[in-house]
């Protein structure tokens, strides 16, 4: 245990380093997360190998999901300005790809399990989820996922996810699986649908996934629908009509207030012969890649209060919510053993007295054993009884103990929906409700003045951090932060495009 307790302690050390060189900001947050760690250990909240730093993604990620062919990987290549991923009308890679900067100008394909064993980047620990899909599947995350390294700088401190085409094994739950978990994971994702598919209702499953399946969610904000590939259109001219049958398939699906962002990239486009036709079409995609990119530009400052913001939820949900609730199953084993070990005194008393009755320590006319003109023998005699029954008791009172124990736990099982937050539970439970627990301690394993004292510290770190977050990112002037740099063949800003 101790050796696991090192092994993840040092993985965050690692990951503090890194942060240290690339975000400063998060280090203390580092911090903070050990020290939360620490107290989750002791309560039986975590594992040992466990840390609540490792679920969570550090780095700013940006998924980009779709359908098979609809120009995912020409515009993550664009958003580079590097051939990174291989295109085509061909379904040419069937995993989730994880992207990260790296500073060797080779590009380095790594397997799934190195983002299985790390927690810096998203997919730690991906392997147990998918064996609980699908028994078998944990040992095949090379199958699943691949990491990949690219010298462009516009990756320094993010992390993008390439997905494989969306329709080409929808049916396999272990992909749905991955495909859920970036959504919950990530800041911003990217939902790419072709325009050159003039039928959206003919995909429906795919639109009930993507679509339906995240409006409803508190965080729907960071979906963005694009429509990719809208030059096809322009031999029409009837982008509109294009738009307009999506809208409807999206409304179908329950998301009525949808917008569509109609781009396509330079280097895939067709050829527009009209000026006039082109320009309109180039400027549309111009404003509509240029808000894009400045969204893709936020997730790093979102990211950075989202950590913060997970930090103090951390600690507010052990202290509101798993503290009560630790006491409560403390306090319902406390009330069973207590009216066992009451039912089991008095079968005990009423055992005694029957043996004094038939061994002739006791008697109708004389019930009081003191009473009795005492022998040697009748009183070693009694004293062994009493011993017996003292030693039944306390046995008993064991006994009782994990007969009341199962119980507690036969109702929490009930209670605590299926899932990683029932088993936490329930090992914190085990810690504080076994057969050498007293029943008289009243407060869980690991949570007292000293936990309660550091708690109260990691919150008051926590709205600093926040506080250093709006010291850095905001400007009481009201200057806008300005995009990079525009690089040859990137979509120029917003503000530009204006006459």
């Amino acid at each position: 245990m101790i050796e696991m307790e090192k092994e993840g302690g040092q993985k965050l050390r690692t990951l503090e380093e890194h942060l240290r060189q690339e975000n400063p900001l998060l280090v203390d947050a580092v911090e903070d997360f050990l020290r939360l760690d620490k107290i989750g250990h002791r309560m039986g909240l975590l594992k040992p190998s466990q840390s609540y730093a490792g679920q969570i993604a550090w780095w700013p990620l940006v998924s980009v999901l779709g359908t098979f062919s609809s120009g995912k990987s020409t515009f993550i290549n664009h958003f580079l300005q590097y051939p990174l991923q291989t295109t085509g009308t061909q379904a040419v890679d069937d995993k989730f790809t994880v992207i990260c900067y790296g500073a060797d100008k080779d590009v380095k394909v790594l397997p799934g399990i190195a983002l299985n064993s790390d927690p810096r980047f998203p997919f730690y620990k991906m392997s147990r989820e998918l064996e609980k899909v699908r028994p078998g599947e944990g040992s095949r995350i090379d199958a699943y996922l691949q990491l990949k390294t690219c010298p462009s700088d516009t990756l320094r401190g993010q992390i993008l996810i390439d997905s494989p085409g969306f329709d080409a094994d929808a049916q396999r739950s272990a992909t749905l699986k991955i495909t859920d978990y970036i959504m919950d994971l990530s800041d911003l994702v990217l939902i790419f649908f072709d325009a050159r598919h003039p039928e959206p209702g003919a995909m429906r499953d795919t639109l009930k996934h993507l679509v339906a399946n995240t409006i409803g969610r508190r965080d729907s904000t960071k979906f963005l629908y694009i429509l990719n590939q809208i030059d096809t259109s322009a031999r029409e001219n009837n982008p509109e009509e294009v738009v307009g049958a999506w809208h409807r398939a999206m409304a179908q699906e329950g998301l009525t207030a949808a917008k569509f962002y109609c781009v396509y990239m330079p280097e895939a486009a067709i050829a527009i012969e009209d000026e006039a036709l082109r320009q309109r079409f180039e400027t549309k995609r111009d404003l509509d890649m240029a808000e894009i990119y400045n969204r893709i530009r936020q997730v790093g400052l979102e990211r950075a209060y989202r950590i913060g913001g997970a930090l103090q939820n951390t600690v507010r949900e052990i202290e509101d919510k798993k503290v009560p609730f630790l006491k409560e199953a403390i306090g319902r084993w406390r009330r069973t053993v207590l009216t066992t070990d009451v039912v089991i005194l008095a079968v005990l008393l009423a055992a005694c007295v029957a043996v004094g009755f038939w061994a002739g320590f006791l008697s109708w006319d004389n019930p009081v054993p003191g009473s009795l003109k005492t022998t040697m023998s009748s009183q070693w005699a009694w004293s062994v009884t009493g011993l017996v029954a003292m030693i039944l008791l306390i046995v008993l009172h064991f006994f009782s103990k994990r007969w009341a124990a199962r119980r507690v736990l036969s109702h929490l099982k009930m209670m605590l929906p299926e899932g990683a937050e029932r088993e936490s539970m329930i090992r914190a439970c085990l810690k504080n409700i076994g057969p050498w627990r007293s029943i008289f301690n009243s407060e869980p394993m690991g949570w007292g003045s000293r936990a309660r004292k550091q708690v109260r510290k990691i919150l008051a770190d926590a709205d600093r951090y926040v506080q250093n977050l709006n010291d850095s990112f905001t400007d009481p002037s009201g200057k806008p932060i300005d995009l990079p740099e525009t690089q040859e063949g990137h979509f120029v800003p917003v503000e530009k495009l204006k006459p």
